[in-house]
């Protein structure tokens, strides 16, 4: 029998229960750069010191740079452990369209119904052309879709064709033409029959077998058989999130992302079950941060008491336990004004609300990526087949940031068109500053049109 699940608890009345939960926060960011001994181990064996994940993003990165192809094959076969020839790293066509043919008919229309959910909600919130008149002329901020993107899904612990849907249908929608997708070269990666498969259902047929930084560096620079892309986008393990960072300015981003996390806010009209296995779902993940937050001390205990006694019905157990123990937090606050404090200096990733006033709730918070509202709206439905991208801004950076979706594949373009009398219209304005700033060019710029039809 499994021993009792330990998990902290804190109390925000106690100054050190909320420098206690910033700590956690800061460890599980990239920032913190937790890496396993076993990493840690693996790092020295390949690199033959033991480098930072920075140290180690920043040596493959700029080796893929120089050496392209090469240095990919290199790293996947010391990293990796697969020894790839160039000709096998882009998975063929023949092999996309057989894991499709030999797919669960059942898990084929699962995907392509959870394709539409996304579709119309990402096209519904997708950005058109807006057009302000001005005397003599207009103003127009023009939308074009990004050429080329390139999509990360991992493929470590699980295989994850929901990434594939959350990140390659909102680039379609936004008239993406060409979408790259890599993926490590193993059983739950570019091996798996299932990613296959939702390849090829999606309409993508260039997948790669490559993950980790080399792969992030890859898109970033290009290779002999990979054209660099505009844009990565993608969920991945730290040294994914570190090369996304290193190769941004070179190509855009989506995010640095940390480990999945959640928060929940419950009262006593929270089901305990319910709540317990929001918990459990982001704790699955491993690493994964789950945080419960009450103004009654019972209802921490009754969903703590819930959610260890559901720990033994999942199959991940042991990761989950390992999770709980290690980065989640059962937090005590005064009322339900401090726990909306509380969540918005967290900003949490995915926020789940359980309690009579959901809705009044919600318009208290102001970061959190994705918000879900009320005892039959659990986390997964968002990860799996709502609408809404499931890639989500975490470790804190829902301050500033928001889920992906099709717009983050369109490029804005302000154009601008005025006649003379447009011309004149605004002429005295850029005189003005123009003075100001000594940039007498800017004004003659101006001044010699008006002067040329005088």
């Amino acid at each position: 029998m499994s021993p009792p699940l330990t998990i902290r608890k804190l109390d925000t009345s106690d100054t050190r229960g909320e420098a206690a939960l910033q700590r956690l926060r800061q460890e599980l960011s990239p920032r913190g750069e937790v890496v396993s001994e076993e990493s840690r181990r693996k790092t020295v064996a390949v690199f033959g010191e033991p480098l930072t994940p920075s140290q180690v993003v920043e040596r493959i990165c700029r080796d893929v740079q120089a050496r392209g192809l090469a240095a990919v094959i290199d790293y996947t076969r010391r990293i990796d452990g697969k020894t790839l020839r160039a000709d096998e790293l882009r998975v063929p066509e023949a092999e996309l369209q057989a894991a499709h043919r030999r797919a669960d008919p059942s898990f084929l229309q699962a995907v392509r119904r959870i394709r539409e959910n996304i579709t119309v909600f990402q096209s519904a919130i997708l950005r058109r052309d807006v057009r302000v008149d001005r005397p003599g002329g207009y103003l127009l901020e023009r939308y074009r879709p990004l050429r080329r993107a390139g999509i990360c899904v991992p493929g470590g612990a699980a295989a994850y064709p929901s990434t594939l849907l959350m990140t390659v249908v909102p680039a379609q929608v936004a008239g993406v033409d060409e979408i790259a997708v890599i993926a490590p070269p193993t059983d739950f990666g570019a091996y798996n029959a299932d990613i296959l498969a939702t390849c090829y259902e999606l309409g993508v047929k260039e997948v790669y077998r490559m993950g980790g930084a080399q792969g992030v560096a890859a898109l970033a620079y290009g290779t002999e058989i990979c054209p660099r892309v505009d844009k990565i986008v993608g969920p991945g393990n730290l040294f994914v999130a570190l090369a996304k960072r290193f190769v941004f300015g070179e190509v855009d981003i989506d995010s640095i992302a940390g480990p999945s996390e959640v928060v929940v806010i419950a009262d006593r009209s929270a089901d305990p079950c319910f709540a317990a296995f929001d918990m459990l779902a982001q704790a699955e993940h491993s690493p994964g941060a789950s945080i419960l937050i009450a103004w009654e001390d019972a209802v921490l205990d009754a969903i703590l008491a819930a959610l260890n006694e559901s720990l033994g019905e999942i199959s991940r157990a042991d990761l989950a336990r390992r999770s709980l123990e290690d980065y989640g937090a059962a937090v005590l606050v005064r009322d339900e004004d401090e726990a909306c404090r509380i969540t918005d200096a967290i900003a949490p990733e995915h926020l789940h609300i359980i309690t009579e006033n959901a809705e009044v709730l919600a318009e208290k918070i102001h970061n959190a990526g994705a918000i879900f509202l009320g005892e039959y709206c659990p986390v997964a439905l968002g990860d799996y087949a709502a609408g809404p991208s499931h890639v989500l801004p975490t470790s804190g950076t829902a301050r500033f940031a928001g889920p992906l979706s099709a717009n983050d594949f369109l490029k804005p373009t302000s154009i601008l068109h005025f006649d003379r009398t447009g011309l004149a219209e605004l002429a005295g304005l850029v005189r003005v500053l123009a003075d100001k700033e000594g940039l007498t060019a800017h004004r003659e710029s101006v001044e010699v049109r008006l002067r040329h039809d005088s």
